[in-house]
């Protein structure tokens, strides 16, 4: 361990989920969550009527070839499907949408190799759209039962939606138009595959299984971030608890592992942002009952661009004292 090791890590815990929470708190809530969403996988696991264990239907997902693209092309198509459909949901659940345009391109052959599966890349300027990047290369590699979550995360109504209507608050200081906080916006596009779910994508058990597989890769995160820096835990014993609890291949598993390691704290901000967004979300379905409005809630999370997840709440309380003292003074007039 490093000297001042355990006070340096407790500050990144806070730098990155942008809140007063403690590693071992962070630690229980993974563990918490793990559970949770496996007991959702074996359900998944059971209804497609699957004979054999969790770590046999990873295996069949891994290696049945109709889970896979045989074409670049088809994997675009496919891609550009599902981002149709998100548009065509946006009204719905937002009554502000951004202006900027998006497309779906793939990702440069010469970074393809070691890129990413996708990324959402937006524009450096106001008149040219953003791009949701999708990785054609080593095909083998990519499960359409994955491409509903990832589109809606990097595209609509995750990071392009979101960074597209934090660039165009032009009242705002541009280091507040062109900031990233990463539990803000990765949170958000978490929150984003979930969203997916009430609009009705996922209809197929294995790409909800798919939804689960992102959900639990940034659940166990929890878990191995802290484990790593403030439990003693060994470079195996995370690797181990990453493949036992998620679909990723052992390649990828690695890859996360060394990651977090080098980086300590960073994933934590994905699942802390996407809890905190669901947490006021009840709080305001709560508070509101029938006059909640869940496109004015969504136009409150992201009309002051990306912000720490406690100026949020603060938002978020007046977002709900705002509607009370409205339909008050409609039930009085």
């Amino acid at each position: 361990a490093l000297p001042d090791g355990a006070a340096f890590y407790q500050n990144r815990v806070e730098y990155y989920t942008t809140l007063p929470m403690t590693a071992q708190q962070v630690h229980q809530l993974g563990l918490q969550e793990v559970a949770r969403i496996r007991s959702e996988m074996e359900q998944v696991i059971k209804d497609v009527g699957f004979k054999g264990s969790f770590a046999d239907f990873l295996m069949f997902l891994r290696t049945d070839p109709p889970f896979y693209p045989k074409t670049a092309d088809e994997l675009l198509k496919e891609a550009a499907f599902i981002a149709k459909k998100a548009d065509a949901m946006l009204p719905k659940y937002f009554g502000k949408l951004p202006r900027t345009p998006y497309g779906i391109a793939p990702v440069p052959a010469e970074i393809a190799p070691k890129y990413t599966t996708g990324r959402y890349s937006g524009s450096n300027r106001d008149d040219e759209p953003g791009y949701y990047w999708v990785n054609t290369y080593a095909l083998d590699k990519r499960p359409l039962y994955e491409l509903e979550a990832l589109t809606l995360h990097e595209a609509v109504p995750g990071h392009h939606l979101q960074i597209s209507l934090n660039k165009e608050l032009t009242d705002l200081p541009n280091f507040r138009r062109y900031s990233y906080i990463s539990a803000f916006g990765e949170g958000w596009g978490l929150y984003s595959e979930y969203l997916g779910l009430e609009a009705g994508f996922y209809q197929d058990p294995y790409s909800n299984f798919g939804r689960l597989t992102y959900e639990m890769w940034r659940a166990a995160r929890l878990v191995v971030d802290t484990g790593i820096h403030a439990k003693g835990w060994s470079r195996q014993q995370a690797i181990d608890f990453m493949a036992g609890n998620t679909a990723l291949s052992m390649h990828n598993v690695t890859t996360e592992i060394d990651r977090y390691i080098s980086w300590p704290g960073q994933a934590l901000s994905y699942k802390i942002g996407e809890l905190t967004i669901k947490r006021l979300r009840a709080k305001a379905e709560t508070s509101l009952g029938k006059n909640f409005d869940i496109r004015k809630f969504h136009d409150a999370i992201l009309e002051n661009g990306s912000i720490p997840m406690s100026v949020l709440e603060q938002m978020v309380d007046e977002f709900i004292a705002r509607q009370k003292a409205i339909i008050e003074e409609a039930s009085a007039g």
